[in-house]
């Protein structure tokens, strides 16, 4: 596919956003390219189409947020990989070696980390936890703090393609920003956010926040703030509202009058306003049961 067809294409998911076309539609789109496109890092430049598939990974439909954040680490990889071998192209033309560090030999790339190791992924995205990804989760001093990096670690990997060492760099930055927040992590309100967040990630039917909170457009500061409220999906906030507005309805139905008895008298204040409902509590051939209410005292009896 080249940079012309490429183009058009980008037209086709922006007209489809705009028209709110139905999820297949755009799922089709996406696969296309997909399929098409062998990502160069001039190429994704010049036709700006990783700009507008990236938009699609906040998208409300699960399967579309999840495509295009397929899509965008995709393309991230192979021009990585491209960036890489040209880098090692460029350094076995150079005759000359690179200094020592500290005089101990030769130096490691700055960039380097324990969780370099774990750069492709050897599980399927539903499969995937910081275990199975192997990374290193021991980034504080502290034991409680590593193992609520790897809690959040395992609720943003969920069901995502991004590389392991991204997503363990946004456990730790959401660990980072909770521990501010309500730390030291000795105290309960820093274990029962970083176990609410947790719950959030890993609840399949919001896809969406796992998607936000790695694509930065929820920053962690934002994140360890946000009530359970602003934590749900949009999905589940309709039908909460759905429930609230029908037991709202349900509230204002008129309640039909009950007749007030003068032959009925309250055995606590003596009046004769007594309200009352009749139900068959005992056997059929017996007489039925009366529930009383005094209207005057609110005193309430069955006889």
């Amino acid at each position: 596919m080249d940079a012309k067809e490429i183009e058009s294409k980008a037209r086709a998911l922006g007209k489809a956003s705009a028209q709110k076309e139905p999820a297949p539609v755009i799922v089709g789109l996406l696969k296309e390219l997909q399929t098409g496109i062998q990502a160069t890092e001039d190429l994704l430049r010049r036709t700006k189409i990783g700009v507008v598939v990236n938009k699609f990974k906040t998208h409300q439909a699960p399967e579309v947020a999840q495509l295009a954040s397929a899509i965008v680490s995709k393309w991230r990889q192979e021009v990585n990989k491209q960036k890489q071998r040209a880098a090692s192209v460029a350094s076995r033309g150079s005759n000359s070696p690179r200094p020592p560090q500290n005089g101990t030999g030769p130096s490691t790339p700055a960039s380097v980390t324990p969780s370099d190791k774990a750069s492709s992924l050897s599980v399927p995205p539903d499969k995937r936890t910081w275990k199975a990804d192997g990374v290193d989760i021991a980034v504080t001093s502290s034991k409680t703090r590593d193992s609520c990096t790897g809690l959040i670690y395992d609720g943003l990997c969920l069901g995502s393609t991004e590389p392991p060492k991204v997503v363990l760099a946004k456990a730790s930055a959401v660990e980072k920003a909770a521990h501010s927040l309500l730390g030291p992590e000795t105290k309960p309100q820093y274990k029962e956010k970083m176990r609410s967040l947790f719950q959030n990630l890993k609840n399949k039917s919001n896809p969406t926040l796992r998607v936000r909170v790695l694509s930065g457009e929820v920053g962690p500061d934002q994140f360890v703030r946000m009530t359970s409220d602003e934590l749900r999906s949009d999905q589940r906030r309709a039908e909460d509202e759905a429930i609230k507005k029908k037991n709202m309805n349900d509230a204002m139905v008129a309640q039909g009058e009950k007749s007030i008895s003068t032959s009925l008298q309250c055995g606590k204040c003596g009046q004769r306003k007594v309200t009352y409902t009749e139900a068959q509590t005992r056997s059929a051939d017996e007489p039925m049961t009366l529930f009383c209410t005094c209207v005057v005292c609110g005193k309430s009896w069955r006889q």
